[in-house]
C-alpha cells in the first residue's frame, strides 16, 4: 500500500510546510551553533540575551533603549545566546580571530541632532553586565573598572556625545575601544562615496538608518570599519583601519552583541534594524528591503510662544536672584573694614580676598603657630608667588586701633637684615591681620630645645647671636625713632634659609622719639627675661632690652631656659647658676653639652661673660646695644665682671607672677597686648 493510500494528499502537504518552516527558522540558530554564523534580517524569531531597557519591538526591530517615561540613565544590552570560540591559542590550536560582521542601525534623538549617549558593537567574555554605569560609559564600565586590561572587552562605539575625560574628537564619531573608553583610533563620522569618489559626512542622530561593517584579519592583524548610509554597498575605503593583535586581548570564549546607554536629560532610541555575523569567513550581506521599519518620529509638541516667554523670564528672575545672593555672600565672605584715616596707609593695606586664598581660606594644615595674640598662617600670595606669614589678630576698633594702625605702619619702615620684615596689614569684622616674611627654618627655640631640629654649631650660634644684637642696635639708636621690642627671646628669633637669625614677633613693640621719655606703662613680656626694674617703674626701656637680650645670650650659650623647674617646687635661674660657674673660675662649665666641646673657647667666654653683663639688677651698669655690638665684633674689650652675686638680678618665677597678677590687664594703645609665656608666634615654618 502506498503513501498516498494511507494519508490524504492534503495532510502530506501541511505536513511538509510545518517541516519547511520549522528548518528555515532555525537555520540561524544551527549557523551559530555549527558554523558561528548568523543572519537576522529583523528579529522576530531571533535567539537573543536581552537585559537592561533592551526588547524586541511587535515588528521585529532589536531596541537597545528608548526615550519614553525617562528619568533615570538607561542601558541596554543584547548579546547572542551563546560564547563563540575565538582566541584559541590557549588550547594549543591554531588561532582563529578573524571575523566579519555587518548590522544596520538608527540613532533616534528626543531632541533633534542632540545625542544621548551612544552604542556599541560589543565582544566580550560575558553576557551580564551587573555593575555597569549608563551615560558616558554606554553600558560596558563604571568608573571603577574602566581601563583595567581585566576586562578583555573590544567594542566599536558609536559616539554621540562629546566626553573630553575620554579623549573624544566630537559628539559625532566611531571609535575603537580595547578594555577603555579611551578609544585607540576613532573618526567622525562619515564615508567614502564610491559614485563621487571623496568622503560625506553622516550625523549618526539624524534617525536615518546607517550600515556598518567591521572586519578583522587575523593575517594581517588589521581591524577595518566602513560605515555608509542603508542601501549604499560598501565603500571601497573603509572609515577606520587599525593595526592590532587581537589574541592580547580577546579570550577564547566570547558573547557578540550591542550595548547602549542614555543620559537622564539627553535621551535616545537606539535601534538595530538587522544583523549578520561570521567567525570563519565574510559575513552574509544584509537583505535591506526585509529589514523592519522605523517606527514614525514623534513630533516635537508645539510650545506655546506665551508659555516660552513666561519661561524665559521665570529663568531670568531666578539667575538674577541666584548671582545677587551669591555677590552678597561673596561680599560678606570676603568684607573688611574701611575708614576714611586708612587712606593714608593705603600702600600697606592688604585685600583680605588675598590673603584669604593665599592661606587657602586659613586652613589649619596652614597654621604655623598660635598664642595669646592670635594665630599665624603661612601662605603664598596668588599675585606674586611671595610665601608670607599672616598672624590674625584680634582687636577692638574703638579702643585705639587708629594708633595701633599707625604704629604697625611705622614698624613697617624698619629694614634691617635682622628683622622679620612687617609687610602691612588688613582689618575685618574684629579682627587685624598682620603680614610678615616667611621664614622657612622657623624659630631659634625649636632648635635649642627639639629634637626634632638638627643641632646649631657654635659657629651658627655665634652668627645668630650677632645678628640680633645688630637688630636690636638698629631698633635703638639707627632708625628715626626709638623701637622698644618688650620680648626678645629664643622663640621670637626666627631663622631664614641660610639660618640667619631675625629678631621677630614686634606684637609689643613701642615707638617713642630720641632723647623723650618712653611712657609705656603697660608691662609685657615672659618670665625669665624681665628686668627687676619693672617691679618699681613698670617702664619699659632700652635697658630692658638689654636686660632680656642677656637673658637670651646665656640661654642660646647654655641651651637652657632662663628659668627651670627642678623639682616641684625649687627653681634654676639661669644667670645665678651662670656667674656661680664664672666665680668658681669654670665658667664654660654652663656651655651646652650638646655642643659637646666644639666651640672657640674665647668667643664662648665673651658670650657667657657679656650675657651676666646685660643681666646687671642697675641698669646703668648695663652696656647699650651699641657696646654690646661693639664686644660681640671684638672691637672693645669686655669689663670685668662684678663679684657680687646680688649685682645680678631678675624675677624668681612666683615673684614674677605676683607682679604681673598685679599689673592692669588694659592697654592705653589698644594692642589688646597681655603677658603670657606664650604671648609671642611664630612667623615662620614648624
Amino acid at each position: 500500500m502506498s503513501l498516498f493510500q494511507l494519508f490524504p494528499m492534503a495532510t502530506i502537504l501541511r505536513s511538509l510546510h510545518f517541516l519547511i518552516i520549522l528548518y528555515v527558522s532555525n537555520i540561524p540558530l544551527a549557523f551559530a551553533q555549527n558554523e558561528n554564523q548568523f543572519i537576522y534580517n529583523g528579529f522576530l524569531q531571533a535567539k537573543l540575551h536581552l537585559d537592561g531597557s533592551a526588547k524586541i519591538t511587535s515588528n521585529g526591530l532589536l531596541q537597545l533603549t528608548n526615550t519614553v517615561n525617562i528619568s533615570y540613565p538607561q542601558v541596554g544590552h543584547a548579546f547572542f545566546q551563546f560564547p563563540l570560540k575565538f582566541n584559541t591559542t590557549s588550547s594549543g590550536l591554531s588561532p582563529s580571530l578573524s571575523f566579519s560582521t555587518n548590522f544596520v542601525f538608527a540613532v533616534v534623538p528626543q531632541v533633534p541632532n542632540v545625542g544621548g549617549h551612544g552604542m556599541a558593537f560589543t565582544i566580550s567574555p560575558s553576557s551580564n553586565f551587573t555593575n555597569v554605569v549608563g551615560n558616558q560609559y554606554l553600558g560596558l564600565f563604571n568608573s571603577s573598572n574602566e581601563g583595567l586590561t581585566s576586562n578583555h572587552i573590544l567594542a566599536i562605539e558609536l559616539d554621540t556625545a562629546l566626553n573630553p575625560e575620554f579623549g573624544d574628537i566630537d559628539k559625532n564619531h566611531v571609535g575603537i575601544d580595547v578594555n577603555s573608553l579611551n578609544s585607540t583610533d576613532s573618526a567622525s563620522a562619515m564615508y567614502f562615496s564610491n559614485k563621487e569618489g571623496k568622503n560625506i559626512s553622516l550625523g549618526l542622530t539624524s534617525g536615518n538608518p546607517m550600515h556598518l561593517w567591521i572586519d578583522y584579519d587575523e593575517a594581517e592583524k588589521l581591524l577595518s570599519v566602513t560605515l555608509a548610509p542603508k542601501g549604499i554597498p560598501k565603500p571601497n575605503r573603509p572609515l577606520m583601519s587599525k593595526p592590532i593583535d587581537l589574541s592580547q586581548y580577546l579570550l577564547e570564549s566570547m558573547y557578540v552583541g550591542f550595548s547602549s546607554a542614555t543620559g537622564t536629560l539627553v535621551t535616545s532610541d537606539h535601534y538595530v534594524l538587522g544583523w549578520s555575523f561570521n567567525k570563519s569567513g565574510q559575513a552574509q550581506s544584509l537583505d535591506v528591503s526585509k529589514l523592519p521599519p522605523l517606527p514614525q518620529q514623534r513630533k516635537t509638541k508645539e510650545i506655546p510662544v506665551l508659555m516660552i516667554m513666561v519661561l524665559v523670564i521665570a529663568v531670568i528672575l531666578v539667575l538674577i536672584t541666584i548671582t545677587g545672593a551669591a555677590y552678597i555672600i561673596r561680599r560678606k565672605k570676603y568684607e573688611e573694614i574701611r575708614e576714611d584715616w586708612e587712606r593714608e596707609y593705603g600702600p600697606h593695606r592688604f585685600i583680605y580676598k588675598n590673603l584669604y586664598k593665599a592661606t587657602k581660606g586659613f586652613l589649619d594644615k596652614e597654621l604655623l603657630g598660635a598664642g595669646g595674640f592670635g594665630k599665624v598662617y603661612r601662605g603664598i600670595l596668588p599675585s606674586s608667588n611671595i610665601q608670607i606669614a599672616v598672624k590674625k589678630v584680634s582687636h577692638d576698633s574703638k579702643q585705639g586701633i587708629k594708633e595701633f594702625v599707625a604704629e604697625i605702619i611705622s614698624l613697617g619702615r624698619l629694614r634691617h637684615r635682622n628683622l622679620v620684615q612687617l609687610l602691612g596689614y588688613c582689618r575685618r569684622q574684629g579682627e587685624l591681620l598682620l603680614v610678615y616674611d616667611y621664614m622657612p627654618n622657623g624659630s631659634l627655640d625649636k632648635f635649642l630645645y627639639s629634637n626634632e631640629k638638627p643641632n646649631l654649631n657654635w659657629l651658627q650660634r655665634f652668627r645668630i647671636l650677632r645678628g640680633v644684637a645688630s637688630g636690636l642696635l638698629y631698633l635703638h639708636e639707627d632708625w628715626e625713632q626709638v623701637v622698644l621690642h618688650r620680648d626678645i627671646k629664643a622663640s621670637n628669633v626666627l631663622l631664614d634659609a641660610e639660618l640667619n637669625g631675625r629678631l621677630g614677633d614686634f606684637g609689643l613693640s613701642r615707638l617713642y622719639d630720641h632723647g623723650t621719655n618712653p611712657q609705656t606703662t603697660h608691662v609685657v613680656g615672659t618670665v625669665g627675661y624681665l628686668a627687676p626694674e619693672l617691679t618699681r617703674t613698670r617702664r619699659a626701656t632700652t635697658c630692658t632690652d638689654v636686660f632680656a637680650f642677656g637673658a637670651f645670650m646665656l640661654e642660646v650659650a647654655c641651651g637652657r631656659r632662663p628659668v627651670e623647674q627642678q623639682g616641684l617646687t625649687e627653681e634654676v635661674i639661669l644667670v645665678d647658676w651662670v656667674f656661680e660657674c664664672w666665680r668658681k673660675g669654670s665658667i664654660l662649665d654652663a656651655s651646652d653639652p650638646r655642643l659637646e666641646g666644639n666651640y672657640v673657647v674665647e668667643e664662648m667666654k665673651l658670650v657667657l661673660k657679656l650675657g651676666l653683663l646685660c643681666s646687671q639688677s642697675m641698669p646703668a651698669a648695663r652696656p647699650s646695644m651699641r657696646q654690646v655690638t661693639q664686644f660681640l665684633d671684638g672691637n672693645a674689650n669686655l669689663p670685668e665682671l662684678p663679684n657680687e652675686g646680688g649685682c645680678f638680678g631678675t624675677f624668681k618665677g612666683n615673684e614674677a607672677f605676683d607682679f604681673l597678677l598685679s599689673i592692669p590687664s588694659t592697654s592705653g594703645k589698644g594692642s589688646a597686648a597681655s603677658l603670657s609665656s606664650t604671648d609671642s608666634i611664630l612667623i615662620s615654618g614648624r
